[in-house]
Protein backbone atom coordinates (compact mmCIF):
# COMPACT_ATOMS: atom_id res chain seq x y z
CA UNK A 1 0.00 0.00 0.00
CA UNK A 2 1.29 3.17 -0.89
CA UNK A 3 2.12 6.28 1.68
CA UNK A 4 -0.65 8.10 -0.07
CA UNK A 5 -3.43 5.78 0.43
CA UNK A 6 -2.48 4.57 4.15
CA UNK A 7 -2.75 8.88 4.87
CA UNK A 8 -5.91 8.72 2.84
CA UNK A 9 -9.17 10.47 4.73
CA UNK A 10 -10.83 6.67 4.19
CA UNK A 11 -8.05 5.12 5.89
CA UNK A 12 -8.45 7.63 8.99
CA UNK A 13 -12.57 6.91 8.60
CA UNK A 14 -11.62 2.88 8.83
CA UNK A 15 -9.56 3.38 11.57
CA UNK A 16 -12.18 5.16 13.70
CA UNK A 17 -14.51 2.86 12.25
CA UNK A 18 -12.89 0.14 13.79
CA UNK A 19 -12.18 1.63 17.19
CA UNK A 20 -16.28 2.11 17.28
CA UNK A 21 -17.07 -1.28 16.44
CA UNK A 22 -14.67 -2.51 19.75
CA UNK A 23 -16.72 -0.26 21.56
CA UNK A 24 -19.98 -1.22 19.98
CA UNK A 25 -19.36 -5.43 20.41
CA UNK A 26 -18.30 -4.56 23.79
CA UNK A 27 -21.00 -2.64 24.94
CA UNK A 28 -23.08 -5.77 23.73
CA UNK A 29 -20.94 -8.40 25.47
CA UNK A 30 -21.35 -6.56 28.16
CA UNK A 31 -24.90 -6.10 28.54
CA UNK A 32 -25.40 -10.02 27.32
CA UNK A 33 -22.79 -11.45 30.26
CA UNK A 34 -25.10 -9.22 32.63
CA UNK A 35 -28.51 -10.78 31.38
CA UNK A 36 -26.62 -14.19 32.06
CA UNK A 37 -24.76 -13.59 35.07
CA UNK A 38 -25.78 -10.60 36.84
CA UNK A 39 -23.23 -9.10 39.16
CA UNK A 40 -20.21 -10.57 39.50
CA UNK A 41 -20.00 -12.57 43.00
CA UNK A 42 -16.92 -11.47 44.26
CA UNK A 43 -14.66 -8.88 43.83
CA UNK A 44 -16.88 -6.26 42.19
CA UNK A 45 -15.25 -3.29 41.05
CA UNK A 46 -17.93 -1.18 42.23
CA UNK A 47 -17.50 -2.59 45.80
CA UNK A 48 -13.92 -1.99 45.38
CA UNK A 49 -14.10 1.54 44.48
CA UNK A 50 -16.88 2.34 46.76
CA UNK A 51 -14.46 0.83 49.92
CA UNK A 52 -11.43 3.57 48.49
CA UNK A 53 -13.99 6.29 48.74
CA UNK A 54 -15.34 5.77 51.94
CA UNK A 55 -11.66 5.45 53.02
CA UNK A 56 -10.57 8.95 51.01
CA UNK A 57 -13.76 10.38 52.83
CA UNK A 58 -12.80 9.54 56.05
CA UNK A 59 -9.68 11.60 55.43
CA UNK A 60 -10.92 14.79 53.50
CA UNK A 61 -14.73 14.82 55.04
CA UNK A 62 -15.47 18.81 56.29
CA UNK A 63 -18.74 20.78 56.64
CA UNK A 64 -18.06 21.92 53.61
CA UNK A 65 -19.33 22.28 49.75
CA UNK A 66 -16.00 22.76 48.57
CA UNK A 67 -14.38 19.90 50.25
CA UNK A 68 -17.55 17.77 48.94
CA UNK A 69 -16.80 19.10 45.55
CA UNK A 70 -13.25 18.67 45.33
CA UNK A 71 -13.53 15.06 47.00
CA UNK A 72 -16.71 13.55 44.32
CA UNK A 73 -15.01 15.51 41.20
CA UNK A 74 -11.35 14.04 41.94
CA UNK A 75 -12.69 10.50 42.52
CA UNK A 76 -15.07 10.60 39.35
CA UNK A 77 -11.97 12.27 37.22
CA UNK A 78 -9.97 9.49 38.54
CA UNK A 79 -12.37 6.70 37.37
CA UNK A 80 -13.00 8.27 33.95
CA UNK A 81 -9.39 8.95 33.63
CA UNK A 82 -8.24 4.89 34.10
CA UNK A 83 -10.98 4.11 31.42
CA UNK A 84 -9.30 6.52 28.85
CA UNK A 85 -5.90 5.23 30.05
CA UNK A 86 -7.20 1.41 29.31
CA UNK A 87 -8.59 2.44 26.03
CA UNK A 88 -5.36 4.27 24.89
CA UNK A 89 -3.29 1.49 25.65
CA UNK A 90 -5.76 -0.88 23.72
CA UNK A 91 -5.38 1.43 20.84
CA UNK A 92 -3.86 -1.30 18.34
CA UNK A 93 -5.25 -4.13 20.04
CA UNK A 94 -8.90 -4.46 19.37
CA UNK A 95 -9.32 -7.73 20.94
CA UNK A 96 -8.22 -6.55 24.04
CA UNK A 97 -10.39 -3.04 23.70
CA UNK A 98 -13.50 -5.31 23.32
CA UNK A 99 -12.91 -7.56 26.54
CA UNK A 100 -12.72 -4.41 28.58
CA UNK A 101 -15.27 -2.61 27.08
CA UNK A 102 -17.32 -5.90 27.59
CA UNK A 103 -15.72 -6.56 31.27
CA UNK A 104 -16.39 -2.78 32.09
CA UNK A 105 -20.18 -2.70 30.61
CA UNK A 106 -20.62 -6.42 33.01
CA UNK A 107 -19.33 -4.85 36.12
CA UNK A 108 -21.46 -1.05 35.66
CA UNK A 109 -24.42 -2.70 34.79
CA UNK A 110 -27.01 -4.10 37.72
CA UNK A 111 -30.35 -4.46 35.54
CA UNK A 112 -30.29 -8.57 36.28
CA UNK A 113 -29.63 -8.08 39.96
CA UNK A 114 -32.15 -5.16 40.26
CA UNK A 115 -34.66 -7.73 38.97
CA UNK A 116 -33.43 -10.44 41.00
CA UNK A 117 -33.96 -8.16 44.36
CA UNK A 118 -37.51 -8.16 43.17
CA UNK A 119 -38.40 -11.33 42.07
CA UNK A 120 -37.07 -12.27 45.85
CA UNK A 121 -39.51 -9.66 47.53
CA UNK A 122 -42.24 -10.81 45.51
CA UNK A 123 -41.75 -14.53 46.41
CA UNK A 124 -41.91 -13.11 50.44
CA UNK A 125 -45.25 -11.26 49.76
CA UNK A 126 -46.86 -14.28 48.05
CA UNK A 127 -46.11 -16.75 50.87
CA UNK A 128 -47.11 -13.99 52.66
CA UNK A 129 -43.66 -13.41 54.78
CA UNK A 130 -43.42 -10.00 55.78
CA UNK A 131 -40.74 -10.02 57.57
CA UNK A 132 -38.49 -11.60 55.16
CA UNK A 133 -39.98 -9.09 52.50
CA UNK A 134 -39.11 -6.05 54.68
CA UNK A 135 -35.47 -7.97 55.20
CA UNK A 136 -35.05 -7.51 51.18
CA UNK A 137 -36.29 -4.08 50.59
CA UNK A 138 -32.52 -2.77 52.02
CA UNK A 139 -31.47 -4.15 48.38
CA UNK A 140 -34.03 -2.28 46.64
CA UNK A 141 -34.68 1.07 48.17
CA UNK A 142 -33.21 3.46 51.61
CA UNK A 143 -36.44 3.58 52.91
CA UNK A 144 -36.90 2.53 56.85
CA UNK A 145 -38.60 -1.07 56.25
CA UNK A 146 -39.41 -1.67 59.39
CA UNK A 147 -43.13 -0.06 59.50
CA UNK A 148 -44.09 -1.16 56.10
CA UNK A 149 -47.07 -4.03 55.68
CA UNK A 150 -47.38 -5.63 52.02
CA UNK A 151 -48.96 -2.82 50.02
CA UNK A 152 -46.12 -0.45 51.38
CA UNK A 153 -43.72 -2.97 50.55
CA UNK A 154 -44.96 -3.65 47.18
CA UNK A 155 -45.11 -0.26 46.09
CA UNK A 156 -41.47 0.65 47.13
CA UNK A 157 -40.40 -2.25 44.83
CA UNK A 158 -41.96 -1.12 42.00
CA UNK A 159 -40.67 2.50 42.44
CA UNK A 160 -37.16 0.88 43.22
CA UNK A 161 -37.06 -1.27 40.11
CA UNK A 162 -39.18 1.91 37.90
CA UNK A 163 -36.23 3.84 39.07
CA UNK A 164 -33.02 2.15 39.18
CA UNK A 165 -33.59 0.82 36.26
CA UNK A 166 -32.49 4.21 34.65
CA UNK A 167 -29.44 4.17 37.30
CA UNK A 168 -28.15 1.07 37.27
CA UNK A 169 -28.74 -0.29 33.69
CA UNK A 170 -30.14 2.94 30.58
CA UNK A 171 -27.45 5.68 32.37
CA UNK A 172 -24.58 3.22 32.32
CA UNK A 173 -25.37 2.19 28.65
CA UNK A 174 -26.19 5.62 27.88
CA UNK A 175 -22.74 6.75 28.71
CA UNK A 176 -20.71 3.92 27.62
CA UNK A 177 -22.26 4.88 24.14
CA UNK A 178 -21.13 8.35 24.10
CA UNK A 179 -18.21 7.99 25.81
CA UNK A 180 -17.10 4.61 25.79
CA UNK A 181 -15.00 2.86 28.71
CA UNK A 182 -14.59 6.48 30.21
CA UNK A 183 -17.80 7.21 30.28
CA UNK A 184 -19.24 3.78 31.70
CA UNK A 185 -16.89 4.19 35.07
CA UNK A 186 -17.10 7.62 35.17
CA UNK A 187 -21.07 7.33 35.61
CA UNK A 188 -20.69 4.31 37.95
CA UNK A 189 -18.41 6.49 39.88
CA UNK A 190 -20.96 9.70 40.17
CA UNK A 191 -23.83 7.38 40.85
CA UNK A 192 -21.94 5.31 43.87
CA UNK A 193 -20.70 8.73 45.06
CA UNK A 194 -24.43 10.48 45.47
CA UNK A 195 -25.51 6.63 47.15
CA UNK A 196 -22.55 6.72 49.64
CA UNK A 197 -22.48 10.37 50.72
CA UNK A 198 -25.29 12.77 48.24
CA UNK A 199 -28.52 11.59 50.52
CA UNK A 200 -29.87 14.48 53.10
CA UNK A 201 -28.32 13.91 56.45
CA UNK A 202 -26.30 16.09 58.87
CA UNK A 203 -23.33 14.77 57.77
CA UNK A 204 -23.51 15.12 54.21
CA UNK A 205 -25.83 17.99 53.47
CA UNK A 206 -22.66 20.04 52.87
CA UNK A 207 -20.13 17.49 51.97
CA UNK A 208 -22.49 15.18 49.66
CA UNK A 209 -24.15 18.50 47.68
CA UNK A 210 -21.59 18.28 44.68
CA UNK A 211 -22.17 14.19 45.03
CA UNK A 212 -25.79 14.61 43.85
CA UNK A 213 -25.54 17.80 41.84
CA UNK A 214 -23.65 15.82 39.67
CA UNK A 215 -25.57 12.47 39.64
CA UNK A 216 -28.64 14.74 39.11
CA UNK A 217 -26.60 16.38 35.80
CA UNK A 218 -25.28 12.36 34.81
CA UNK A 219 -28.99 11.17 35.23
CA UNK A 220 -30.83 13.93 33.06
CA UNK A 221 -30.65 12.39 29.54
CA UNK A 222 -30.94 8.77 30.75
CA UNK A 223 -33.98 9.36 32.84
CA UNK A 224 -36.31 10.80 30.04
CA UNK A 225 -34.55 7.86 27.62
CA UNK A 226 -35.43 5.22 30.26
CA UNK A 227 -39.36 7.25 30.10
CA UNK A 228 -39.78 6.81 26.74
CA UNK A 229 -38.26 3.76 26.41
CA UNK A 230 -41.22 2.17 28.91
CA UNK A 231 -43.70 3.89 26.63
CA UNK A 232 -41.68 2.42 23.07
CA UNK A 233 -42.02 -1.59 25.54
CA UNK A 234 -44.85 -1.22 27.60
CA UNK A 235 -47.03 -3.26 25.20
CA UNK A 236 -43.99 -5.88 25.99
CA UNK A 237 -45.18 -6.30 29.27
CA UNK A 238 -48.92 -6.26 28.75
CA UNK A 239 -48.62 -2.53 29.73
CA UNK A 240 -50.13 0.64 28.15
CA UNK A 241 -48.22 2.35 25.99
CA UNK A 242 -50.63 5.43 25.87
CA UNK A 243 -51.19 5.81 29.55
CA UNK A 244 -47.54 5.34 29.94
CA UNK A 245 -47.03 8.20 27.99
CA UNK A 246 -50.10 10.82 29.46
CA UNK A 247 -48.46 9.92 33.26
CA UNK A 248 -44.76 10.50 31.96
CA UNK A 249 -46.02 14.38 30.79
CA UNK A 250 -48.32 14.63 33.16
CA UNK A 251 -47.12 13.70 36.87
CA UNK A 252 -42.96 13.42 35.80
CA UNK A 253 -42.39 16.64 37.27
CA UNK A 254 -44.57 16.99 40.45
CA UNK A 255 -42.11 14.29 41.79
CA UNK A 256 -39.22 16.38 44.21
CA UNK A 257 -36.43 14.55 42.03
CA UNK A 258 -35.58 16.35 38.39
CA UNK A 259 -34.94 12.69 37.20
CA UNK A 260 -36.59 9.79 39.39
CA UNK A 261 -40.45 11.26 38.67
CA UNK A 262 -39.99 10.92 34.70
CA UNK A 263 -39.38 6.92 35.37
CA UNK A 264 -41.56 6.68 38.13
CA UNK A 265 -44.35 8.30 36.45
CA UNK A 266 -44.28 6.49 32.95
CA UNK A 267 -44.03 3.22 34.52
CA UNK A 268 -47.44 4.09 36.91
CA UNK A 269 -48.59 4.43 33.66
CA UNK A 270 -47.87 1.52 31.74
CA UNK A 271 -48.57 -0.56 34.64
CA UNK A 272 -51.68 1.27 35.32
CA UNK A 273 -51.03 2.01 38.70
CA UNK A 274 -50.73 4.57 41.40
CA UNK A 275 -47.04 5.44 42.93
CA UNK A 276 -46.46 8.32 45.83
CA UNK A 277 -46.98 8.77 49.41
CA UNK A 278 -45.78 8.84 52.52
CA UNK A 279 -41.91 7.61 52.81
CA UNK A 280 -39.82 7.59 55.70
CA UNK A 281 -35.87 7.06 55.67
CA UNK A 282 -33.58 6.93 58.84
CA UNK A 283 -36.31 8.95 60.43
CA UNK A 284 -37.07 11.85 58.01
CA UNK A 285 -40.64 11.33 56.64
CA UNK A 286 -41.24 12.60 52.75
CA UNK A 287 -44.77 12.58 51.22
CA UNK A 288 -44.24 11.96 47.88
CA UNK A 289 -47.17 13.37 45.26
CA UNK A 290 -49.13 10.64 43.47
CA UNK A 291 -48.15 9.27 40.18
CA UNK A 292 -50.84 7.65 37.88
CA UNK A 293 -54.29 7.14 38.79
CA UNK A 294 -54.60 3.59 39.20
CA UNK A 295 -55.34 1.59 41.69
CA UNK A 296 -52.26 0.74 44.48
CA UNK A 297 -49.97 -1.53 43.51
CA UNK A 298 -50.06 -5.10 45.02
CA UNK A 299 -47.27 -7.96 45.09
CA UNK A 300 -48.65 -9.43 41.27
CA UNK A 301 -47.30 -5.84 39.89
CA UNK A 302 -43.96 -6.83 40.78
CA UNK A 303 -43.02 -9.34 38.07
CA UNK A 304 -44.79 -6.90 35.34
CA UNK A 305 -42.62 -4.24 36.89
CA UNK A 306 -39.93 -6.67 36.10
CA UNK A 307 -40.60 -7.75 33.01
CA UNK A 308 -40.92 -3.56 32.22
CA UNK A 309 -37.75 -3.42 33.49
CA UNK A 310 -35.61 -5.94 31.09
CA UNK A 311 -37.72 -5.16 28.01
CA UNK A 312 -36.56 -1.52 28.91
CA UNK A 313 -32.89 -2.04 29.51
CA UNK A 314 -32.14 -4.63 26.91
CA UNK A 315 -33.99 -1.81 24.18
CA UNK A 316 -31.15 0.69 25.54
CA UNK A 317 -28.65 -2.16 25.03
CA UNK A 318 -29.21 -2.23 21.52
CA UNK A 319 -29.66 1.50 20.99
CA UNK A 320 -26.21 1.79 22.77
CA UNK A 321 -24.16 -0.54 20.78
CA UNK A 322 -26.09 0.73 17.65
CA UNK A 323 -25.21 4.13 18.15
CA UNK A 324 -21.35 3.02 18.18
CA UNK A 325 -21.51 1.24 14.83
CA UNK A 326 -19.06 2.64 12.20
CA UNK A 327 -20.85 4.74 9.29
CA UNK A 328 -18.38 4.73 6.64
CA UNK A 329 -17.95 7.88 4.99
CA UNK A 330 -19.10 8.08 1.10
CA UNK A 331 -15.85 8.75 -1.09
Amino acid sequence: MSADARDSPRSAVDTMGGMDATTATGLALGAAADLVLGDPRRGHPVAGFGTAAAALEQRVWRDSRLAGTVYAVALTAAAAGLGRVLEMRTRRYPSARVVLTAAGTWAVLGGTSLGEAARRMHTALAAGDVPGARAVLPALAGRDPRSLDEPELARATVESVAENTADAAVAPLFWGAVAGLPGLLGYRAVNTLDAMVGHRSPRYERFGWAAARLDDAANWLPARLTAALTVACAPLAGGSAGGALRTWLRDGAAHPSPNAGRCEASAAGALGVRLGGRNSYDGRVEDRPALGDGRPPGPADIPRAVRLSRAVWLAAAILSAAARLPRRAAV
